[in-house]
């Protein structure tokens, strides 16, 4: 089982993600798209990293809005592999407006 972020480094990991706000608990952050087609295409790109990486966020899809809560339920609260699908949802999000953009 991974080990907790202690505050500190919950803090610095906060301050190298962009948008992200999160306490010992959980990460989340609210995703804003153009229509419901892109958040969900945003959904599925966060869901290929989730089951590549085997740790699966809380995904709350409200038309164009997509909140993510990535907190591991086995350790407790957060943990580096959070921040790392933190990033890779980050990188989704690059990845899908590139696609956006190439329509």
């Amino acid at each position: 089982m991974a080990d907790l972020l202690n505050p500190d480094a919950l803090h610095h990991s906060l301050h190298e993600l962009d948008g992200w706000n999160g306490t010992t608990e959980q990460l989340s952050k609210t995703y804003e798209f153009p229509d419901f087609a892109a958040a969900i295409a945003f959904v599925d790109r966060v869901a290929e990293h989730a089951e590549a990486m085997d740790h699966h966020p809380d995904i709350h899809v409200r038309w164009n809005k997509v909140t993510l809560e990535i907190a591991s339920h086995a350790a407790g609260g957060v943990t580096q592999e959070c921040v790392e699908l933190a990033r890779r949802a980050d990188a989704a999000l690059q990845r899908g407006s590139a696609d956006l953009r190439d329509r």
